[in-house]
């Protein structure tokens, strides 16, 4: 192989940095999107966690208050 020349391996160094450059940049992008995608999915299951809850408070809720009716409906007085 014939010997380079300090321009050739001065524009080869150049070039290798700058595809190094371009990986680094897609890696850091990916790297992005997978976090923002993960961030994401978590914000989901939080969401669908208090879904979740308030629908299960409102049907206790519903229940304590139907039971109270039932008690105080169904008291008859006393007969002396």
């Amino acid at each position: 192989m014939a010997k380079q020349t300090k321009a050739q391996r001065s524009a080869a160094a150049k070039k290798a940095a700058a595809t190094r450059k371009r990986n680094a940049a897609k890696r850091s992008e990916s790297d992005l999107k997978r976090s923002a995608k993960g961030t994401a999915s978590r914000v989901t299951g939080a969401a669908k966690s208090a879904r979740t809850t308030a629908t299960k408070t409102a049907k206790a809720a519903g229940k304590r208050a139907d039971a109270e009716r039932t008690r105080l409906t169904s008291k008859r007085p006393k007969r002396r």
